[in-house]
């Protein structure tokens, strides 16, 4: 793995060159490394006792440059070319001399108008969510308050009408529980539009209170447009919308919300096949959320490093994220938790750890979790879990079971409407169809063709869209599904 691995990690997001800062916290990460197990590792390798874990923090920040002899060793640690560390060490020296320094991370997170958080949300090019994210691990956590500024550069309290915060949080409760019910085809559009007006709604509002308040109210809908996109299909759409809920949320000083938003993230780069870089999405969540983020949230973040790590190969690192999310969930209060995690339930967490272990290769053990009762789940969750549980059956040779739970895996999925759980039957189809010598299959087959056109399908390549644009409803697939997609 080593070098190679690490190198492929920016692919998705990076764009470019990296400087030795951004070079560096990758390498880190993309291997599950905390800066003071890079520090100890420096110690151990080189012999010298004089490198400390805010000396690593320094280089990431590039406050300094690791001198020759540390680059060498780095290599060693990290796995990485030396001649790569030696040339992202020469660019940080070229920016410096020529008074281009790496962003200011409070100038990078400060959104100045309504305005210019419209034209990131339509317009916005997350080739630089690498770069994003490295800000977001170095910037100190007091957040970049917007307000009404006054002599001394003070913000200045402003006593404002929460009425219609109060009204929009309500509204995003609603959107919350639809998106239990219905797919991002069908989602799209009315959260598409309850973002536009909180960040409306923001560009009026004075006061740094009030103002941080709907940060994070624009934050929390952009998680929640990112997600019902990627459910749709609309991955660029989706990609803009995260990358606004990580900028909000940091401007809002609410480090676990913007890790959230990370995780979200890691879970669509997965949707789109690239583990790598999924990882090291989740990783970064993990570890910039800070030690004060709840239990429920910590669970959830490892959570999403163990599927990215084993659907990157990296079992040992995946088995390690499994454990702590199970520690981190024995400590959760549900009335303590965020309320944007009120789906995270034990129930929700074993099936999350049964599909960890489906991607580990361990059907058996993934049958276990992902078969027991889950009452009240709704019909994309209940669709994509079943496609991942037919999966594990066929594994371990049960192919009538399997047809039986892809059957209902195909009518949960176009009762949601989710181009999601859409996308995990059509592969589960060529894995079923090794076995067209069975009449369950045979059959199951022959549901599928009558059924399939109520399927959703993604949108169509080079259509417009974005986050803040109603999903079109020709999308739609027909209405009425036929009687023999029941079981």
């Amino acid at each position: 793995m080593g070098a190679r691995a690490g190198d492929r990690a920016s692919s998705a997001v990076g764009g470019g060159p990296e400087s030795i800062g951004p070079l560096l916290t990758r390498l880190r990460l993309a291997r599950g490394y905390t800066q003071l197990l890079v520090a100890e590792r420096l110690r151990a390798t080189s012999g010298l006792g004089t490198v400390t874990r805010h000396e690593v923090s320094r280089w990431e920040r590039e406050e300094r440059l690791p001198g020759q002899f540390w680059l060498t060793w780095l290599a060693v640690v990290l796995e990485a070319p030396l001649a790569e560390l030696e040339a992202a060490v020469a660019r940080a020296r070229v920016a410096a001399t020529t008074g281009s320094p790496p962003p200011d991370p409070q100038r990078l997170w400060r959104p100045v108008t309504a305005t210019q958080l419209l034209a990131e949300l339509d317009q916005a090019d997350p080739a630089d969510l690498h770069d994003l994210v490295h800000a977001w691990l170095a910037a100190p956590d007091e957040p970049a308050l917007p307000g009404s500024p006054v002599a001394g550069g003070r913000w200045q309290p402003v006593t404002t009408d929460t009425g219609p915060l109060d009204a929009l949080e309500a509204k995003l409760a609603d959107h919350r529980r639809m998106d239990d019910l219905v797919g991002g085809l069908a989602l799209a559009g009315p959260v598409d539009r309850g973002l536009r007006t909180a960040i409306e709604l923001f560009g009026g509002l004075r006061g740094s209170r009030v103002r941080r308040r709907a940060l994070l109210l624009i934050a929390e809908y952009a998680q929640l447009a990112g997600w019902v996109h990627a459910d749709a299909g609309e991955h660029a759409a989706a990609r803009r919308a995260y990358r606004l809920g990580l900028r909000a949320a940091t401007a809002g000083g609410d480090r676990a919300l913007a890790a959230h938003v990370l995780g979200s993230l890691s879970q669509l780069l997965l949707t789109t096949g690239d583990p790598r870089e999924a990882l090291l999405l989740a990783r970064s969540g993990q570890a910039g959320a800070r030690p004060d983020a709840s239990p429920g949230t910590r669970a959830l973040l490892l959570h999403r490093v163990a599927l990215a790590a084993a659907a990157a190969g990296e079992r040992r690192a995946a088995y390690a994220a499994l454990t702590a999310a199970d520690r981190a969930a024995d400590q959760s209060d549900p009335d303590r938790e965020p309320r944007r995690l009120y789906w995270l339930d034990p129930a929700e967490l074993s099936a999350m750890t049964g599909r960890c272990w489906a991607v580990l290769g361990r059907p058996l053990r993934a049958i276990r979790l992902l078969a027991g009762p889950r009452p009240g789940v709704g019909p994309r969750t209940a669709a994509i879990y079943a496609g991942w549980l037919a999966r594990c059956y066929l594994a371990v040779g049960e192919i009538e079971t399997a047809c039986r739970v892809a059957r209902r895996a195909l009518r949960d999925a176009i009762r949601a409407g989710s181009v999601r759980a859409a996308a995990e039957l059509r592969q589960l189809r060529p894995l079923l169809l090794r076995h067209r010598d069975l009449p369950a299959v045979r059959h199951y087959e022959h549901v599928l063709a009558t059924a399939g056109q109520y399927l959703p399908a993604p949108p169509a390549r080079g259509r417009p869209g974005g986050a803040g644009r109603a999903a079109a409803g020709a999308r739609h697939p027909p209405a009425r599904p036929p009687d023999t997609v029941a079981e």
